[in-house]
């Protein structure tokens, strides 16, 4: 297994993932509406299945990937506000909408801008862990670098420790299924406890062990109820409940996609952790064909890059 096909399958999960999430969002008018729909496994309403920011950013990670086989900061500053530029109506949050602009105009920006967001100290946000399971797959022979290269490319946009701890769990959760693929790796609670303790001190952290004493027999709500499902838009509040779920489900994305989406919260972003991380291991291969059919395809380049690697190998 190849770091470029092991992140390829990660890119398309996420973006499954987001944009199967996504289509929960005009039910939640009705929680229990949707709640219900969920736990039924009614599949959402016919596509195309847009898929947001989460996987706007993800694909300038993987770019960045493909080009240079590590974060390059400034590219990938320049990356995020030029896919920016061409689309910002993919639901940026609060910050990238202040941040990202700048990027476009200035890359070199990011080194300052980045820690001024939220009064100084930086986003706490989900963004930056959203957007990484690729980068996790990528390295995944190597934990260490993976952890490093997962906290270069947080610190872009989201500066404050947590922002750079939610990114580091979820690189590491990506790196180890895409492990499985080959070899023996750790599932469930021994992936959480082995992410826990490679990721720094904080928030995040004490979620990861939460989650890991969790039964994987908890019902979804109620370990969202714990966890936090992400409602709070903060790292700390969805990566938790995203590797849970995606840690007792790693040889079922189906499974993984309607766990987590039964936690609500900030469904196309904890759906697209959950994604990320399980497609890094099993690619899309249990997908349901309709899902397949109403996703929004990933955009040609991706597939052009894939060529080339393999002519290269």
């Amino acid at each position: 297994m190849t770091s470029f096909s092991a992140a390829r399958d990660s890119l398309e999960g996420l973006a499954l993932g987001d944009g199967f999430g996504e289509r929960w969002f005009p039910l939640f008018r009705s929680p229990r509406e949707a709640f219900e729909q969920i736990r039924a496994r009614r599949t959402p309403e016919e596509g195309p299945w847009h898929w947001t920011d989460d996987t706007a950013m993800a694909l300038s990670v993987f770019g960045v990937l493909t080009a240079f086989d590590a974060v390059h900061q400034e590219r990938l500053a320049q990356a995020f506000g030029a896919t920016y530029r061409a689309d910002n109506g993919r639901g940026y949050g609060y910050g990238m909408h202040v941040l990202l602009p700048e990027l476009a105009a200035q890359p070199a920006s990011w080194r300052t801008r980045a820690h001024e967001l939220f009064d100084g100290q930086g986003s706490l946000g989900n963004g930056a862990a959203m957007r990484v399971a690729p980068l996790g797959a990528w390295f995944h022979t190597d934990l260490d670098e993976a952890a490093e290269q997962a906290a270069l490319s947080a610190e872009v946009t989201h500066a404050h420790p947590e922002g750079v701890a939610g990114a580091v769990a979820v690189a590491l959760a990506a790196a180890l299924a895409a492990r499985g693929r080959t070899g023996p790796a750790p599932v469930g609670a021994e992936l959480l406890a082995e992410v826990a303790d490679r990721t720094p001190a904080g928030a995040v952290r004490d979620g990861l062990r939460r989650a890991g004493e969790l039964s994987p027999a908890t019902e979804p709500w109620r370990a969202a109820d714990l966890l936090g499902n992400g409602q709070r838009i903060r790292a700390s509040d969805t990566v938790p409940f995203a590797l849970w779920s995606a840690a007792h489900h790693l040889d079922s994305m189906a499974d993984a996609l309607w766990t987590t989406a039964e936690g609500l919260g900030d469904v196309d972003t904890t759906c697209a952790i959950t994604g990320g991380v399980v497609a890094a291991r099993t690619g899309l291969t249990d997908v349901p064909q309709e899902w397949l059919a109403c996703r929004e395809p990933l955009p040609d380049w991706v597939a052009e890059a894939e060529a080339e690697a393999e002519a290269a190998d």
